[in-house]
């Protein structure tokens, strides 16, 4: 069983940056980020495997978010600037052991508001 937890969300103004974390309780080989505002489906943000470094990036965020990875922490951060009010979501990690496809463990969010 893996546990996630998020941190350093917060507000930020439009073309302005945040970095949120998400730290594993074990070894993980496939993380990702999503994000979900009330009332919308979840969509995945960005991807990343922690075992060769491929990363993945959903169009909407590609060139202003960064996913990358410290596996001596267990954590995976999400760096986004230029920051849109459309970005403002609650920003959810998961995790997807076996990198099969399936994620799993999910962690408790962290907010993300731009104005």
């Amino acid at each position: 069983h893996v546990q996630l937890v998020e941190s350093g969300g917060g507000s930020v103004q439009a073309g302005g940056s945040l970095r949120i974390s998400c730290t594993a309780s074990g070894d993980t080989y496939c993380m990702a980020w999503f994000r979900q505002v009330p009332g919308k489906k979840r969509e995945g943000v960005a991807m990343i495997n922690t075992q060769i470094g491929t990363t993945y990036y959903s169009d909407l965020v590609k060139g202003r978010f960064t996913i990358a990875q410290d596996n001596a922490k267990n954590t995976v951060y999400l760096q986004m600037n230029n920051l849109r009010p459309e970005d403002t979501a609650m920003y959810y990690c998961a995790a997807d052991p076996s990198c099969h496809g399936a994620f799993g463990y999910w962690g408790q969010g962290t907010q993300v508001t731009v104005s």
